[in-house]
C-alpha cells in the first residue's frame, strides 16, 4: 500500500516509460561486480555473487563495508525491472517477496499479479493472475509460500488471507477476527490492514501484521494476528500481539528470521521530503503479547552507491519499500532482499536492495 500522504504527492505514470537498468556493486573487490541490463519487456539481468563482509574488519568489530549501521550493510541494488512488462503484465506495484522453489523467488504485485523470478538474476520466469471468490482483482499486499508449494496471500481490502495453487486457483480462506475487519464491520482502517505476512520456522505459526493502528488504538500501536496450523493442515485463529512503531510510521512488511524473531520494515512518506524506511528486529512471538523491538538500521544511512531518485528523498537510494524476504545466510549474516512498490508512478522506482543483516 502507498503511505498515507503519498496519494496526493505523486503524479500518475507516463505510459510507455522505458526502464533504465541500474545495478551497483558493493565496494570490496572480493567478488565480481553486480551487472544488469533491462528493456521495456524485462530483459534478463545478471547478478554476481554478493561481496564478502565477514573478515578482519568484522572480526575486530568495525562496521562492514558499505555499512548502513553496525548490523546492516548494503551489498547492491538494481532498478532493472523498473517500468517493464512480462507476458503482458506490468512488472511493478511489488508489495511482497517470498522464497519459492529452489532457484526461484515469488514477487507479488498489489494489482493481483504473482510473478516467479529467478532468485539470482531477478529475471521474470512466469506470472499468474489472482482473484477473489467473485473473480475480482485483489489489493494483494503480502505473501507466503507454504510448505506444500501453495501461496498464502493477504488482501487489505477486507482484510483477508487466501490460499492459492501455484497456477492461481483459489483454494480457501482463513478466518479473520471481527475487530480487524475494515470499518464499518470492524475497526480496521481502509488500506491500512494486512500489509505483512510470514510463517515462523517449523511452519506451524502464521502471522499477519496490520499496517496502521485500529480505530481507537494508540497512534503507534499495530496489531499482529497469528494462526496455528491444525493436524489437518489448515489454520485456526491464534494469539494476537501488539507492536509499537516509530512515530508517524506504519508496518509495510514482517519476515521471520531462522530463529523465529521478526524483521519488521517500518515506512512512511512526507511530501517534499521523501520516504523514511527503518529495519527493526522484534521478539519471537509467544513470550507475552507485546513484541519489543530494536533498530537495526535506518536505510537513509545506507551508502547511495550511485542510485538516483525521481523525487526528493533524504537519500536517493530510498523509495517506497514494501516487500522483504530472507534469502540465505553468508558469513554469519542473513541475506535479505527488499523491493519497492512504484505504484505504477513515473516519479517512483521498482528497486531491489540486497542487504546483509546481523540479527
Amino acid at each position: 500500500m502507498r503511505p498515507r500522504t503519498l496519494r496526493t504527492a505523486l503524479a500518475t505514470v507516463t505510459a510507455g516509460l522505458a526502464a533504465a537498468g541500474c545495478l551497483t556493486a558493493a565496494a570490496p573487490a572480493t567478488a565480481g561486480p553486480y551487472t544488469a541490463t533491462a528493456t521495456a519487456t524485462a530483459g534478463p539481468s545478471t547478478v554476481a555473487g554478493p561481496s564478502t563482509v565477514a573478515g578482519p574488519a568484522a572480526a575486530q568489530g568495525r562496521p562492514p563495508a558499505n555499512a548502513c549501521s553496525p548490523a546492516v550493510s548494503l551489498t547492491g541494488f538494481t532498478d532493472a525491472l523498473d517500468k517493464t512488462t512480462y507476458d503482458g503484465a506490468y512488472v511493478g506495484n511489488l508489495s511482497a517477496l517470498a522464497p519459492d522453489r529452489r532457484g526461484s523467488l515469488a514477487a507479488l504485485s498489489d494489482r493481483s499479479s504473482l510473478f516467479r523470478l529467478d532468485a539470482r538474476t531477478l529475471e521474470p520466469r512466469g506470472v499468474v493472475t489472482l482473484a477473489d471468490e467473485s473473480g475480482a482483482a485483489l489489493d494483494s499486499e503480502a505473501l507466503v509460500t507454504d510448505r506444500d508449494g501453495t501461496y498464502l496471500v493477504s488482501s487489505e481490502t477486507e482484510p483477508s488471507v487466501r490460499r492459492y495453487s501455484r497456477t492461481g486457483e483459489l483454494l480457501g480462506r482463513l478466518p479473520v477476527p471481527d475487530d480487524l475487519r475494515t470499518a464499518p464491520e470492524g475497526r480496521g482502517r481502509a488500506n491500512g490492514s494486512f500489509e505483512g505476512l510470514t510463517l515462523l520456522p517449523g511452519g506451524r505459526t502464521l502471522l499477519a501484521s496490520m499496517e496502521y493502528p485500529l480505530d481507537g488504538d494508540p497512534a503507534d500501536l499495530v496489531r499482529i494476528q497469528s494462526w496455528q496450523r491444525t493436524r489437518h493442515g489448515d489454520f485456526r485463529l491464534g494469539a494476537q500481539y501488539t507492536y509499537r512503531t516509530d512515530p508517524g510510521l506504519g508496518v509495510s512488511e514482517v519476515t521471520a528470521t531462522p530463529d523465529g524473531r521478526l524483521l519488521v520494515l517500518e515506512r512512511g512518506f512526507t511530501a517534499g521530503v521523501g520516504n523514511t524506511v527503518r529495519l527493526q528486529l522484534a521478539d519471537r512471538p509467544g513470550r507475552g503479547t507485546v513484541l519489543h523491538k530494536r533498530l537495526l538500521a535506518d536505510l537513509a544511512d545506507c551508502p547511495a552507491l550511485g542510485a538516483t531518485a525521481k523525487q526528493p528523498q533524504p537519500n536517493p537510494l530510498l523509495d517506497n519499500f514494501e516487500g522483504m524476504a530472507v534469502t540465505g545466510r553468508s558469513g554469519g549474516r542473513l541475506e535479505v532482499l527488499v523491493v519497492s512498490d512504484d505504484n505504477q508512478n513515473a516519479v517512483q522506482t521498482t528497486r531491489f536492495l540486497r542487504l546483509r543483516v546481523r540479527a
